[in-house]
């Protein structure tokens, strides 16, 4: 859906097509209210915090919706003893989906693929002690933790593994209107950028920014009309 159309039926919705008085509403203020719109949309159906109450890859639907932000990046990590560390997270990381690499030894040069699971970092002492549960090179099994925007894979200092690839959902893409000034960067945009989402979630993101702007200008019908309209559709 190209930006012109959301903006005529995020008007439509708060009904400002025709109006003339001091609640016109700013482009910079429909890519604001938009964009802020996608976040909160995105952040409830990754927790679950829908009608149907389906998070994170709980229903065919959800991974089809989300699998647009969802992608992979290398990750090279560093040697700290107990663990291997990566660099600081990318910047547009939005949440965690999984982490996996090879790990090689003295006697195993060949990399051996790691199934790494995501621990807390309050555990870390309990599962480095537990039998069961510590780094194993032998049963390729570990586990990692995030903390300071970075990942650490522990390894109890059997192996190493210096690369790692990290697939996380990304934060959705801002739109841009051509001629607007943008709120984040308070520069003139000079090309649309359109919303990557499928048209259908587009119709969300628009009843999302109509709830945000109808709010900011005290319009409470149009708050508690365009609430029902995200929430039943989804």
């Amino acid at each position: 859906m190209n930006n012109a159309t959301i903006q005529l039926k995020i008007r439509q919705r708060l009904n400002k097509l025709a109006s003339n008085d001091y609640d016109n509403i700013e482009c910079w203020q429909i890519v604001e209210a938009f964009n802020k719109g996608q976040v909160a949309w995105c952040r409830r159906q990754l927790h679950g915090l829908n009608v149907k109450q389906t998070g994170d890859e709980q229903s065919k639907r959800r991974i089809d919706d989300l699998q647009v932000i969802l992608t992979e990046v290398p990750v090279t990590l560093q040697n700290r003893g107990l663990y291997y560390e990566s660099g600081v997270l990318p910047p547009n990381y939005f949440e965690w989906k999984r982490i996996s690499g090879g790990a090689s030894n003295d006697c195993c040069n060949d990399p051996r693929n790691m199934v790494i699971y995501l621990a807390e970092e309050a555990n870390v002492d309990e599962l480095l002690r537990d039998k069961m549960k510590q780094p194993s090179f032998s049963w390729a099994e570990t586990f990692c933790t995030l903390k300071d925007n970075r990942i650490r894979i522990y390894t109890n200092g059997e192996f190493d593994i210096p690369q790692a690839q990290l697939s996380y959902y990304r934060q959705p893409r801002r739109i841009e209107i051509s001629g607007c000034v943008d709120p984040y960067t308070r520069v003139q945009s000079t090309v649309d950028v359109e919303c990557e989402f499928k048209d259908d979630i587009v119709e969300l993101f628009i009843d999302e920014a109509a709830k945000i702007l109808a709010g900011d200008i005290e319009s409470f019908n149009q708050v508690q009309t365009a609430s029902q309209q995200v929430e039943g559709n989804n």
